[in-house]
């Protein structure tokens, strides 16, 4: 059985790393969406029955000779169509409007001026309101039956539409937070707009993949690796209820985790009353990773090695199993295709790619099509405690990625214990409840300092703290000179061969969360 989904509004991914931001804020507003390559065909995306289209941002220019464009053939569907950013250029451009590069570049947060009498979606935005522009390229002029409906101060034509024809196309990223009224305007331009009501929830999604769970994997065994976060143990909940004893899960002790955390998943995933099994990997993932200093690297050596692992212990099972569950998510298919595709690769993700051609197991996916607070809500309905469901994200391949360089057991202490001072004082601290992340970072360099009269050379730590609603964008944290300076004393006092420590302060983007 299959999962039924309602007809979707189609976004059409020019490679933008926001793109996700656009399916998750439509999603928001109960309405199902799902990321499409631009590649696909009039014909091919009319079959889908969409409800609206939506084209996303991107890096590219429509005059460069490898850009990503679309069939112009959507304009002439009769389904109404937003592009933002690039695809409002892209638009323009097709259509026979004019795009020039801008005699000014428009970076950051602007006032946006709606044209008066322009009705929905525009009334949405209000008067001024703030909006986040990033382009290089402008509308010099409008296409045929397009009228201008904003503008910002340094961009003439910062919206426009054609109303017979319900194309409308925006200059701004209405997906991000920045822009104030970004959410109301894609509110308006769908239930307006398009006639879109809401049409997608998670009630019923849970009986429909323990349905689905059941007739794929029939009266065979399935096995799963969990690793202590939100994705794979409500992948975990799900295989359970939907089996009982023909599913067994794994957890693979890397070596690579944050002090005390792997007795704390092991402790807590017993307690959900799953048939778990720990595995002790720390010596052969080390070994494997000496000397390796390149990031892409780390995260390919752990994957195999994990896999591995995790493949010699499943064959000791008393039943040979055919069927692997995964805690893939919908972001991690997104990112982890190149924009000629969807989005732009930033890294490799260990649950997308990552298995070996040969693999001897059907995959099993369950929140493949969820994006991670749909993944929250679902957890909470399977009765996970709310500490678990807000633990704060923590990447696959663990420490080795707050390592920058190679991996030693001497790195990995210093890291480690670094972090454990990060996490007991902002804990601690009432600006926790508004972070998204924080954690510490060893970086390849030693500085000179004196401590206790002697010259020292030694290590550089990295603090790392954001926040952020999605971790797609995220703002660099407030901390208080006074709670750095704890940061800093307690570190440098309590872990032998740190000297130095430091404050990351760049947002993202243009930076990740993560430094690896």
């Amino acid at each position: 059985m299959s999962l039924i989904t309602p007809d979707p509004v189609i976004i059409l991914d020019f490679g933008s790393q926001l793109t996700q931001n656009i399916a998750r804020r439509v999603r928001e507003l109960e309405i199902y969406s799902e990321v499409h390559p631009p590649f696909e065909t009039a014909d091919q995306i009319r079959s889908r029955n969409p409800l609206a289209i939506i084209l996303s941002g991107g890096p590219s220019s429509v005059f460069d000779p490898e850009a990503p464009t679309v069939d112009p053939g959507i304009f002439y569907l009769g389904i109404p169509v937003l592009g933002i950013c690039y695809g409002m250029q892209l638009m323009a451009h097709l259509l026979g409007g004019k795009v020039e590069p801008a005699e000014i570049r428009e970076y950051g947060v602007t006032p946006f001026l709606a044209e008066k009498g322009t009705g929905a979606p525009w009334n949405a935005l209000g008067e001024k309101s703030p909006v986040l522009m990033s382009h290089g390229d402008s509308i010099l002029s409008l296409p045929s039956g397009f009228q201008k409906t904003g503008r910002t101060g340094t961009t003439p034509i910062a919206a426009m539409e054609n109303r017979d024809r319900n194309l409308y196309g925006v200059q701004f990223h209405p997906e991000v937070t920045q822009t104030l009224q970004g959410i109301p305007f894609l509110k308006s331009f769908l239930t307006d707009i398009a006639g879109i009501r809401p049409n997608w929830t998670l009630s019923g999604y849970i009986d429909r993949e323990i349905d689905h769970i059941q007739n794929t994997v029939g009266k065979e065994f399935l096995i799963c690796a969990l690793s202590g976060g939100i994705d794979s143990t409500v992948t975990a909940l799900l295989c359970h209820k939907a089996l009982g004893d023909r599913f067994q899960a794994f957890y693979v002790d890397n070596g690579l985790m944050r002090m005390g955390e792997s007795e704390q998943i092991v402790r807590d995933l017993k307690e959900l009353a799953l048939p778990l099994k720990p595995v002790d990997a720390g010596k052969i993932f080390l070994d494997r990773l000496k000397g390796v200093k390149d990031p892409e690297r780390k995260r390919k050596i752990i994957g195999k090695t994990f896999i591995d692992v995790f493949w010699s212990e499943a064959m000791t099972l008393p039943v040979r199993p055919r069927f692997l569950a995964q805690g893939t998510l919908y972001p991690d298919v997104i990112e982890s295709i190149s924009h000629k595709g969807p989005s732009s690769m930033i890294k490799s993700h260990h649950n997308v790619g990552g298995l070996p051609k040969k693999n001897p197991f059907q995959l099993v996916e369950p929140l493949r099509d969820l994006f991670k607070d749909e993944v929250r809500r679902m957890g909470l309905k399977l009765g996970l405690p709310d500490s678990f469901i807000h633990k704060q994200p923590f990447p696959g391949p663990g420490l080795a990625i707050r390592i920058i360089g190679s991996i030693t057991p001497e790195r990995l202490r210093v890291v480690r214990e670094s972090d454990r001072i990060v996490r007991d004082v902002l804990s601690g601290n009432e600006i926790s409840r508004s972070l998204w992340q924080y954690f510490a970072v060893l970086l390849p360099i030693q500085s000179v300092g004196v401590m206790g009269d002697q010259r020292t050379y030694e290590n550089v730590i990295a603090i790392r703290a954001v926040s952020s609603q999605d971790g797609m964008t995220a703002d660099v944290a407030d901390l208080s000179h006074s709670l750095l300076a704890e940061l800093s004393h307690r570190i440098i006092a309590e872990v032998r061969g740190v000297n130095r420590v430091v404050y990351d302060i760049s947002p993202k983007p243009p930076s990740t969360i993560e430094w690896e």
